[in-house]
C-alpha cells in the first residue's frame, strides 16, 4: 500500500509533508562582518608566540564564529500538522488569529506590549515580527512572537487551514 490508508475500502491520500511556509532565520550581513573582527583579535594574541599558529588561530577564530552562527540559525515552518518555530511546536487546532507587526508595531510588540508568558524566538537584525495566539486551553502560553523577514506570507499560511 503506497502513502494512502485503508478506510473502508476507499483510499484516503495522506496529508502532505510539504511545508506551505519554511523560512531559515539567517545571520544579516553584519554579523559575519562582525566575526572579522576575530581575525585580528587571534592574531593580536598568537602572532608574537608563533606566526604560524597566530595565522591558523585567526582563520579558526573566524570559521569558528561563522560556523556558530551558521548553526543555529532557526527555522520557522508552517506545515499541515503544526506552526514550527525553532524547536518548539504548535499543533494547527491551536493556532489563532496571526498579526504581522513592522516598525513601531513591532518594536512595542518586542518590548512594552510582550507578556512574560509568551514564547519568543527573535533574531537579530530581523525587524519585523508575527503574534500568533495559541488557543490550547491547557497551555499558559497565550501567544507566540517570532522575527520574520516575510511577515505577510507568514500570516497568510497561518490562516490555511
Amino acid at each position: 500500500m503506497d502513502a494512502g490508508v485503508l478506510n473502508g475500502g476507499v483510499t484516503t491520500p495522506a496529508p502532505s509533508q510539504s511545508p506551505a511556509y519554511r523560512e531559515r532565520l539567517w545571520p544579516t550581513p553584519g554579523v559575519y562582518v562582525a566575526c572579522l573582527l576575530l581575525i585580528p583579535a587571534g592574531l593580536f594574541v598568537f602572532l608574537p608566540i608563533d606566526m604560524t599558529i597566530g595565522i591558523v588561530a585567526a582563520a579558526i577564530l573566524f570559521l569558528g564564529g561563522i560556523g556558530f552562527f551558521v548553526l543555529t540559525t532557526r527555522t520557522i515552518e508552517v506545515n499541515d500538522r503544526a506552526f514550527v518555530a525553532g524547536r518548539a511546536s504548535l499543533p494547527r487546532e491551536f493556532v489563532g488569529e496571526a498579526v504581522g507587526y513592522d516598525g513601531l508595531g513591532a518594536t512595542f510588540e518586542r518590548g512594552p506590549g510582550l507578556d512574560a508568558r509568551a514564547y519568543t524566538m527573535f533574531r537579530g537584525g530581523v525587524k519585523a515580527v508575527v503574534r500568533v495566539e495559541n488557543t490550547d486551553p491547557n497551555d499558559p502560553t497565550p501567544y507566540w512572537l517570532v522575527s520574520t523577514r516575510r511577515p505577510e506570507e507568514l500570516v497568510a499560511a497561518l490562516a490555511t487551514p
